[in-house]
């Protein structure tokens, strides 16, 4: 059986949960916000006393892999609810650096413009100072999401490492050119 499935999901204080056993549905409401979800029909999800149970109808292939994929998307969602997500992104390069203007995040990443990224109802974003980027938010997909569209816009290169990365992220160096042979 799912070592990660079969754990029960405890529900903390101040946190409201809805199963909709019908719609196959799960509302998770708490002091950050409220986070909708649906999940596989094959799945039973129940609430018991203040833990919620994910159980699978038998042991077939999709159901076990269902299984600890249900139980961690409702559990992330909890987590979101009570305590948020977040993802930390630097830039490093000479003359590349980040700000905030009002509710946008400007970049100057070496292009001719700026790179300019607005923040969505869900998705906040902080800069503590110009080389780092805090992405903050509920849903941990959509947090993820976020990070790597804006790490997209100049991801690291493997020669001098300039970019934007995430924190503590290993960027594998490359040996520039060799001179001659001889």
């Amino acid at each position: 059986m799912s070592r990660i499935g079969r754990k029960p999901i405890a529900v903390p204080a101040g946190v409201e949960v809805k199963i909709d056993e019908t719609a196959h549905t799960v509302s998770v409401k708490g002091p950050k916000g409220t986070l909708n979800s649906n999940y596989h029909p094959m799945m039973s999800v129940k609430l018991e006393g203040n833990e919620i149970i994910v159980s699978r109808p038998n042991d077939e292939g999709l159901a076990r892999s269902l299984h600890g994929l249900t139980r961690t998307n409702i559990s992330n969602m909890v987590e979101g609810v009570t305590h948020g997500f977040q993802k930390e992104l630097e830039i490093q390069g000479v003359g590349y650096r980040a700000a905030k203007q009002g509710s946008n995040l400007v970049m100057n990443l070496g292009f001719s413009n700026q790179v300019i990224v607005a923040e969505t109802d869900d998705i906040k974003i902080e800069v503590p100072d110009a080389n780092n980027i805090i992405i903050k938010g509920i849903d941990k997909q959509k947090v993820g999401q976020f990070a790597a569209e804006i790490r997209e816009k100049r991801p690291p290169e493997p020669y001098k490492g300039k970019g934007v990365r995430y924190k503590n992220e290993y960027v594998v160096r490359k040996e520039g050119k060799a001179g001659k042979g001889k």
